[in-house]
């Protein structure tokens, strides 16, 4: 496993699937603004490497990440002090990384390999698929910090489980085990600790084996973008603009082709040349640029 600018974070890459490992075991991977911005790094390297089909994001040893690093007290949250002339320090690291990985055009798949506190949970929300172990907890403890949700949490939390399981899990603050948050639909398995990324490893090879990079990239923005559309029309129009571009591309014949031939297909358009003119389409909003 290679160590990144960081190494509080690793990276390693093999057979099309990019493994994003935090690397702080003796403090059960407690989260940095370091480990953030690496993180962000290593995001937006896998969107311009056509090499990165999917992307994994795991911890190492005993816990995935058991929230923000608290070892200068409560200083560490005091964030208004440290705020530049444009209110710029104001803005919530976590909510920085939940905004990259909504916006990544690979899909991301997590491996909770422990322990996701704090914002060792809320970042797995903008993650597309998530796994855990049997011996994983989860835990939104902000209230009982006397904080609030962060990293964008109010926006996905009750998408991911509905409004009333949010709202007790943000309210009590308390520990979810893993057989709750499989039931509740947090996260999609649970697995011994030894098979967990073997199984996200066998999940991103079938991803990058069988689907068309190109149209892997738009569907997870198509998916992600319409949890907000005020109507089906929405997704209407982007699905029918972006099916007619698609239509016209080698991937198709390549994917139609090889399904006749009974072989895998070898897909030849690549993220960071081919995305459709006009993509991505919603810039024009001003949320756009985050």
């Amino acid at each position: 496993m290679a160590t990144d600018a960081s190494t509080e974070v690793l990276s390693d890459l093999e057979d099309g699937v990019l493994t994003i490992t935090l690397n702080r075991p003796d403090k059960l991977n407690a989260f940095t603004a370091t480990m953030r911005e690496v993180m962000v790094a290593c995001l937006g390297r896998a969107d311009r490497d056509d090499a990165v089909r999917a992307v994994i994001v795991t911890g190492r040893g005993r816990g995935f990440c058991a929230g923000a690093d608290m070892s200068a007290g409560a200083a560490r949250f005091d964030v208004a002090g440290r705020a530049g002339a444009d209110g710029e320090a104001l803005r919530d690291s976590g909510g920085r990384l939940a905004l990259r990985l909504f916006e990544s055009k690979k899909p991301v798949i997590a491996a909770v390999n422990g322990a996701a506190v704090g914002v060792g949970a809320t970042m797995l929300l903008p993650m597309d698929i998530r796994l855990a172990a049997t011996n994983a907890r989860f835990a939104f403890p902000f209230t009982r910090r006397g904080l609030v949700p962060e990293a964008c949490s109010s926006w996905f939390l009750p998408r991911a489980v509905g409004m009333q399981r949010a709202m007790e899990w943000v309210a009590t603050g308390r520990m979810i085990p893993a057989e709750e948050a499989l039931a509740s639909g947090l996260v999609r398995s649970l697995h011994a600790p030894d098979d967990l990324l073997p199984a996200a490893r066998a999940l991103a090879r079938e991803i990058a084996d069988a689907a068309a990079p190109v149209s892997v990239a738009l569907a997870r923005q198509m998916l992600w973008r319409m949890l907000g559309a005020e109507h089906p029309m929405e997704a209407h129009r982007i699905e029918s603009r972006l099916l007619a571009e698609r239509g016209r591309s080698p991937d198709v014949k390549e994917g139609v082709t090889s399904f006749f031939e009974k072989r895998a297909p070898d897909f030849s358009g690549r993220v960071s040349a081919d995305m459709p003119e006009g993509y991505p389409w919603w810039r024009d909003r001003p949320y756009g640029e985050e």
